[in-house]
């Protein structure tokens, strides 16, 4: 909005040139981002404890956690008014980015709204069906792949292909159809992957701000053609634009951590991890790295992988020698895995900080792969 109003008034007042430079506007919005959510952050964890809008914490879950129970949880909103109202202020809205990134990130974040209400509110237990859950992500994912593919947001490349981190200049082209399904698998699980990660103060939410930055670099390196020549990966004009939108979500995930870090005082729920992890793979699906959102998002995904393993391995030794040496003979103590160090003594604010650091490492080898090309 910025953009549109103050952009024509630099012929007569240069100072207003800035509002040119992506990079002002990126770090405008983070600014504005934090800002916010010291303002609303208070403002909706006092409404959500006045509605009794409260954390329920699961009977086999690790003991440490029952004292949380009664938390305010919802926290999700924080994050998606601190994130959307940035973008629209400091972003092109005619930019096609920025529309399909803000209906992506609200769209998963009022899936995730439903399923919480429906178990903090209306008291079900489990909430949103897991299947009508499921749904309504392939239903987005389909939406999207579909979109794509009639109105291509990169012009000079292909629609239905993706780039692979390491090789300059590939293009992996895609069967239309098998496009979609991939776009949706990949929306499908990254929000998925953020969900299964939110299991500890501070944790999602942290992780959130080192993707976040790293996409935002992403974003504003392919949106250049200088750099983009430079580091030899494909130009995406325009693509600059979901910098913004990145730097957005980066300061408002820190400004909820705020209030997130350990003890919370408020968690984000589902209405900000599927939020988080459709944006996320939203994202990468824009600017053709999705194989790079396995690097930037490691620990997500090393979080989701956990889940898998355990589950399968579980019931593979389930049916072989029954239920109790399955569950004598588990891969991980607990799953996710971070519930796993959990149990092997490790503090929760320890786990977070390690985290973290593994993240980072990961973030910039996922940056360094442009270079070694």
């Amino acid at each position: 909005m910025l953009y549109h109003l103050l952009t024509p008034l630099s012929s007569q007042f240069f100072g207003f040139n800035v509002f040119n430079y992506i990079s002002f506007r990126a770090a405008g919005a983070a600014f504005t981002a934090i800002l916010l959510a010291f303002v609303v952050g208070p403002l909706i964890i006092k409404r959500l404890k006045a509605k009794g809008v409260g954390q329920i914490i699961r009977t086999d879950g690790p003991a440490s956690h029952h004292s949380k129970r009664g938390t305010p949880t919802m926290g999700g909103l924080i994050l998606l008014v601190c994130t959307i109202i940035p973008t629209l202020l400091w972003a092109q809205l005619d930019s096609q980015y920025v529309l399909v990134i803000a209906v992506a990130t609200l769209w998963m974040g009022a899936i995730g709204f439903v399923d919480d209400y429906l178990k903090v509110v209306q008291g079900k237990a489990r909430g949103l069906v897991a299947r009508y859950k499921l749904v309504g992500q392939i239903v987005f994912g389909v939406a999207l792949g579909t979109y794509l593919l009639l109105w291509p947001v990169a012009a000079n490349l292909p629609p239905n292909a993706t780039t692979l981190p390491f090789f300059k200049y590939v293009l992996v082209p895609l069967h239309p159809i098998l496009y979609v399904g991939f776009v949706t698998f990949v929306v499908t699980a990254s929000s998925n992957a953020v969900n299964l990660t939110d299991g500890l103060d501070g944790l999602a939410a942290g992780l959130t701000v080192i993707a976040a930055a790293a996409f935002a670099f992403c974003a504003y390196v392919f949106g250049r053609i200088d750099y983009s020549d430079y580091l030899l990966v494909y130009y995406l004009r325009g693509s600059g634009e979901l910098a913004v939108f990145c730097a957005a979500l980066m300061g408002a995930a820190l400004g909820f951590l705020w209030y997130n870090a350990h003890p919370s005082e408020v968690f984000m729920g589902d209405t900000g991890s599927l939020a988080i992890g459709g944006a996320f793979g939203t994202v990468a699906i824009l600017l053709k790295s999705e194989f790079l959102l396995l690097l930037i998002g490691a620990v997500f995904a090393a979080e989701t992988l956990s889940v898998i393993i355990q589950t399968i391995v579980f019931r593979w030794r389930m049916m072989r020698h029954g239920r109790e040496y399955a569950r004598q003979h588990r891969v991980f103590r607990m799953a996710p895995l971070h519930h796993h160090f959990e149990q092997l003594g490790w503090s929760e604010s320890k786990i977070v900080t390690r985290f973290y650091i593994i993240a980072i490492m990961c973030a910039l080898f996922a940056l360094a792969t442009m270079k070694i090309r």
